[in-house]
C-alpha cells in the first residue's frame, strides 16, 4: 500500500451526513483548497460500536482547538448516511454520539476508502468456482489524514481496530507543520508550541544538540 503523505488527497466527493439529518455531499480536497483550511479527516470501522465511541466523543470535545488551529474535522465511516443519523440521534449514556456536530462521510460504495487503501478486505481466488471473494470485514482501519490548505497530505496514520487515537497527538501535529509553514524552521522530536524549533542544515542540527 502506498502512502498519501506529499501527495493530493484524492479528488472524489462522498455522502455525508450532519446532526440536522441532512444529507449531502463532501469533497475533502476541495474542503481544503477552497476554504484555505487545514484538515483532520479520520475513519473508524463501525457505527454502533465500542471504541468508535468514544473517539467521535473525544475529537468533538477537542472541536474548538482544532478550529483555533484554522482545522475542519470530518469524521467516516462505510456505513449508510442513515445508520449514521440513527447513531447520531442515540444518547451518549446508551452509547450513541448524539451531541457530534462535525460531518459524518459515509463511503458505502467505498470508492475513497479503497483509493487510500485503508479497507480490512483481501481478495481471494477460488480456483474450483473460478470466482473471486472477500476475506475481512470490509470496513475501515482507524486511518487519519491530515491536509493543508494546499491539499496536500502532510500526515497519515493507521491504527488496528481494538487501538483508539491520542486526539492531543493530533493538535500537536498541526502545530508542528503550522511551524514549519510560517517559520521555515523544522521541528525536532517531542516538539510542541512554543518550544525551540531547528534550522534545517548541519548547523542548525548541531546547535539544538548542543542545547538539548
Amino acid at each position: 500500500m502506498a502512502t498519501a503523505v506529499g501527495k493530493k488527497f484524492p479528488n472524489i466527493a462522498v455522502n455525508a451526513m450532519n446532526e440536522m439529518g441532512d444529507t449531502f455531499q463532501i469533497n475533502v480536497l476541495e474542503e481544503a483548497v477552497n476554504n484555505k483550511k487545514k484538515v483532520l479527516l479520520f475513519w473508524y470501522p463501525k457505527d454502533f460500536t465500542f471504541v468508535c465511541p468514544t473517539e467521535l466523543h473525544a475529537f468533538q470535545a477537542a472541536l474548538p482547538e482544532f478550529e483555533k488551529r484554522n482545522t475542519v474535522v470530518i469524521g467516516a465511516s462505510v456505513d449508510s448516511a442513515e445508520v449514521h443519523f440513527a447513531w447520531l440521534s442515540t444518547a451518549k449514556d446508551n452509547g450513541g454520539i448524539e451531541g457530534i456536530t462535525y460531518p459524518l462521510l459515509a463511503d458505502t460504495n467505498r470508492n475513497l476508502s479503497e483509493a487510500l487503501g485503508i479497507l480490512d478486505a483481501t481478495e481471494v481466488f477460488d480456483e474450483e468456482s473460478q470466482s473471486f471473494s472477500k476475506e475481512g470485514d470490509d470496513v475501515t482501519y482507524r486511518a487519519t489524514y491530515l491536509i493543508d490548505e494546499e491539499g496536500t497530505v502532510f500526515h497519515e496514520g493507521v491504527n488496528h481496530m481494538p487501538v483508539g487515537r491520542n486526539v492531543n497527538e493530533f493538535l500537536r501535529l498541526i502545530d508542528a507543520y503550522a511551524h514549519v509553514q510560517s517559520h521555515g524552521e523544522v521541528c525536532p522530536a517531542n516538539w510542541e508550541e512554543g518550544k525551540e524549533a531547528m534550522q534545517a542544515n548541519a548547523k542548525g542540527t548541531a546547535a539544538y544538540l548542543a542545547k538539548n
